[in-house]
């Protein structure tokens, strides 16, 4: 089987510049935008490590130690973060600790920023991207 093209996305410019100047940067947009590929090509890209909380395990792990994941982390990718929640309180505490840019590259649905943990916990801390499905 073939692995499916990737088709280059308008938003990759604008990506890479957030992860110039800003610790975590979050791509959201609804089910089937392309989210996931585009984020896994960036951090083989860039050297990042890839996590899925579509991963019952990774998501296990992440709910039950949050601080503990992040903590074992330097510069990562976490995809759908709105699996587990309790994992931006974690971020938050590590970006407080170092402010590097371009620690965190997370993907998650278009309704997270209404929750308000993830609202309040990130305020100065991440830059939000929005991005569309293919036409």
């Amino acid at each position: 089987m073939d692995t499916p093209s990737f088709y280059p996305r308008r938003i990759e410019p604008r990506i890479a510049e957030a992860l110039q100047d800003t610790p975590v940067v979050l791509i959201s947009g609804p089910r089937q935008a392309g989210k996931t590929t585009l984020v896994k090509k960036i951090a083989s890209d860039n050297a990042m490590r890839y996590l899925t909380l579509d991963d019952e395990l990774t998501r296990l792990s992440a709910r039950e130690d949050p601080v503990g994941m992040i903590r074992s982390l330097d510069r990562a990718v976490i995809d759908e973060i709105q699996r587990a929640p309790q994992l931006l309180l974690a971020i938050k505490k590590s970006v407080d600790e170092d402010r590097r840019p371009g620690r965190f590259l997370l993907t998650g649905s278009a309704n997270l920023m209404a929750l308000p943990t993830v609202a309040d916990s990130l305020a100065g801390r991440m830059e939000t991207l929005s991005l569309l499905p293919l036409s």
